[in-house]
C-alpha cells in the first residue's frame, strides 16, 4: 500500500482544499445545539458525522477534520459530559478516518479557543488551557490524525501555546485566528500575529471564521506579505459588509441579530465562493477553505473553480435545461 502524501507535500505541489463548518451544518440538519455547540453528534449520531465527512469529500475536501471543535474539557463540563472527553475525542479521528479512507483525504485533529485565556494573566491562563490542549493532541496522534487544525484564536498568547503543544507532538501544524477586530485581544495586528507563529515553528497560519469573503481579503493581503510559510483562510460564507465585517453583527431590520440560527438572508452562493476560491489561489493562498455555514455545494464548486473534477461533479448542474413557466430558459428578459 502506496505511502499518503502529507499536508506540507501536498501544499509544495498546490493549493490543499479544505472544508469545515461541521458545527453548523450539522446543527442544521438537527444533530447540534445552537448556543453551546458541542460536538455531542459524534457520540449520540456517528453515522451522521461520517455522512457529512463523505459528502464533503464527494464534493473535492481533501482534509477530513475531526469533529472536536468545542469538544474541550471546559466545554464538556458545561454541557455535563467531562466524562465523554475522551471518548468524544477518539471517535471523532476515528469517523473523519473512516471517510478518508474512501479516498486520499488527509485527517486533521481540531483544537479550538478555550474561552479561557486572559492575556492580562499569562501564566494562569496557560495552567488552565495546556492540559486540555496536550490532551487534545495526545488522543488525536494516538488516532492516528495526520495533522492538528487549532482555530479561531483571538488571543496570540493563547495560540502561541496550542503551538508549541501541536510541535511537541511531532505533528505539522496549522493555526489560525478570527479576525473579528483590527487586532487580537493582547494586541497585535493579523499580520504580526502570523508572523509571531511563523517565528514559533508553525507550518502554515492564517484566518478563518468570523469573516466573509469581502471583507476578509485585506487581511489576508497582509498576512501573504508578512510571512514566508504556507497561508490558510476559510471566511465564512456570509455576505459581511464594511459597517457590519464580521457575520455576528448581521440583522435584518426589525428582526434584530442573525447571527446564530437566522443567517439564511445573509448566505452567499457556490459562484460567490468559487470566485473566492480563485482570488484565493491568485493571491498565494495555499490552504483555501469555509468555515460556519459552508455547505458541500459550495466546496464543490470551489473544487471545480479550481480547475478539478470532483467525485460529485457528476451531478453539477446544468441550468440549460431548466425552463421557466413558458418553455423559456429562466432569467431570460425580452
Amino acid at each position: 500500500m502506496s505511502r499518503k502524501a502529507g499536508i506540507l507535500e501536498r501544499l509544495k505541489k498546490g493549493v490543499v482544499l479544505g472544508a469545515e463548518g461541521y458545527l453548523f451544518e450539522l446543527e442544521r440538519r438537527g444533530y447540534v445545539k445552537a448556543g453551546p455547540f458541542v460536538p455531542e453528534a459524534v457520540l449520540d449520531h456517528p453515522r451522521a458525522v461520517v455522512e457529512l465527512h463523505s459528502e464533503f469529500l464527494r464534493a473535492g475536501a481533501e482534509v477530513m477534520v475531526a469533529f472536536t471543535y468545542y469538544a474541550h474539557r471546559s466545554k464538556m463540563k458545561h454541557i455535563g459530559r467531562e466524562i465523554d472527553i475522551e471518548q468524544l475525542n477518539r471517535t471523532a479521528v476515528r469517523l473523519a478516518s473512516e471517510a478518508a479512507s474512501l479516498d486520499s483525504a488527509l485527517v486533521a485533529g481540531n483544537l479550538s479557543e478555550s474561552w479561557m485565556y486572559d492575556h492580562r494573566e499569562p501564566v494562569k491562563s496557560e495552567t488552565a488551557v495546556r492540559p486540555m490542549f496536550e490532551e487534545q493532541v495526545r488522543w488525536a496522534k494516538e488516532e492516528g490524525a495526520d495533522f492538528i487544525i487549532a482555530e479561531t484564536f483571538d488571543h496570540t498568547g493563547e495560540a502561541v501555546i496550542a503551538l508549541d503543544v501541536i510541535r511537541q507532538s511531532g505533528l505539522p501544524s496549522l493555526i489560525t485566528y478570527t479576525p473579528l477586530r483590527e487586532q487580537t485581544r493582547d494586541g497585535y495586528t493579523w499580520d504580526d500575529a502570523c508572523r509571531i507563529l511563523e517565528d514559533n515553528g508553525a507550518d502554515i497560519v492564517g484566518v478563518n471564521c468570523g469573516r466573509g469573503p469581502d471583507t476578509v481579503y485585506g487581511i489576508m493581503e497582509k498576512i501573504r506579505k508578512a510571512v514566508k510559510c504556507h497561508v490558510a483562510v476559510q471566511p465564512v460564507p456570509y455576505r459581511t459588509t464594511l459597517e457590519k465585517p464580521y457575520f455576528q453583527m448581521l440583522q435584518e431590520p426589525g428582526k434584530g441579530c442573525a447571527f446564530p440560527v437566522a443567517l439564511e438572508p445573509f448566505l452567499l452562493t457556490r459562484f460567490d465562493m468559487a470566485a473566492f476560491a480563485v482570488r484565493a489561489r491568485d493571491m498565494g493562498i495555499n490552504y483555501i477553505g469555509l468555515c460556519c455555514g459552508g455547505s458541500p455545494h459550495h466546496i464543490r464548486a470551489m473544487a471545480e473553480a479550481l480547475g478539478r473534477k470532483v467525485p460529485s461533479s457528476k451531478y453539477s448542474p446544468d441550468i440549460s435545461v431548466i425552463p421557466d413557466e413558458n418553455g423559456s430558459k429562466i432569467c431570460d428578459v425580452d
